[in-house]
């Protein structure tokens, strides 16, 4: 396993299922601007007017023009058919109940502007993923995203002037900045 970080900003993103693991997975995607369809002969939650749904079962060729799909329904004759459909048209897909058919899984992620940390058992312990982000959380600080901010503005000042960032010691300048108050960033 690779652990990657995609931007699905404006990315249309399906999930089968309308419970309430489904409803997890879809606020995570839509807080990262994805379009997000929903494909459920029910709706167990509210689904918000951000999502397009689609009351109804899956049926092949549904996944057509979507680049990630998220099964969550509990089925097993409609997860097969649905990997099956994302392997032939070569979409990353997860099953949230089954590690064994994703090609990706979430993980426990902790933000703070720019950083992001994120925690993985591979899919077979989230709740110990949780746990884990949880106290790395509490030994970070708390003004993370406000250094990677400051750090962003002057790699760009760097770059206006036509220098590299490449040879310069941020490791000594990322130490500075950690052990600032906050109001100084």
């Amino acid at each position: 396993m690779i652990p990657l970080a995609f931007h699905l900003s404006g990315r249309k993103v399906l999930v089968i299922g309308a419970g309430r693991v489904a409803e997890a997975k879809w606020k995570l995607l839509l807080d990262e601007g994805a379009v997000v369809t929903v494909i459920s002969p029910e709706a167990l939650v509210s689904i918000p007017d951000a999502v397009t749904y689609l009351p109804r079962r899956y049926h092949a060729g549904d996944l057509d023009g979507f680049v990630l799909v998220i099964v969550a329904v509990g089925d097993n004759v409609v997860n097969a058919a649905v990997v099956a459909e994302a392997q032939q048209r070569g979409i990353w897909i997860n099953v949230v109940d089954n590690p064994s058919l994703c090609d990706f899984y979430f993980t426990a992620v902790h933000r703070d502007g720019d950083v992001v940390i994120s925690v993985s058992s591979s899919g077979s312990a989230p709740a110990l993923a949780q746990a884990i982000r949880d106290r790395i959380r509490l030994l970070l600080p708390r003004h993370l995203g406000e250094v990677a901010a400051t750090l962003r503005r002057e790699r760009d000042l760097l770059h206006a002037e036509g220098q590299s960032t490449e040879d310069f010691s941020w490791r000594e300048r990322i130490e500075e900045l950690l052990t600032e108050p906050k109001a100084r960033i």
